[in-house]
């Protein structure tokens, strides 16, 4: 399974930016996916995961309400919709996939990794 992220960049605080994710399998619809983020010098954290089917969303308290996890079964792609940034969103993203249907805040449940896209917010 090889999962490509894409859409990182440079913007400023208060811009929106857009990540997509796309899976190399099309098995993709049965698994669960989830976007994560890793700052310098701090551990990977969760930002949000969604179920197989798109109906259950789950979202770190820092972005809720800013951030918004979308996917598409039939283009094998999972999206993240940031709004609003913030310059402590900077970080390296990453998308992972569950095996598992069901959505998990957990990043020990994921079974693949993207290679990350960086988001940079200036202030």
């Amino acid at each position: 399974v090889q999962l490509q992220a894409s859409g990182g960049g440079l913007v400023q605080a208060g811009d929106s930016l857009g990540l997509s994710c796309a899976a190399s399998r099309r098995t993709f619809s049965n698994w669960a996916m989830g976007w994560f983020r890793q700052a310098p010098g701090k551990e990977r954290e969760f930002v949000a995961a969604i179920s197989r089917r798109g109906d259950i969303t789950y979202y770190s308290d820092s972005v809720k309400g800013r951030f918004t996890i979308a996917r598409d079964n039939d283009k094998n792609t999972v999206y993240l919709q940031m709004n609003s940034l913030k310059p402590e969103d900077t970080a390296l993203y990453y998308c992972a996939a569950n095996l598992e249907p069901w959505a998990t805040t957990h990043s020990g449940a994921y079974d693949y990794w993207g290679q990350g896209t960086q988001v940079t917010v200036s202030s």
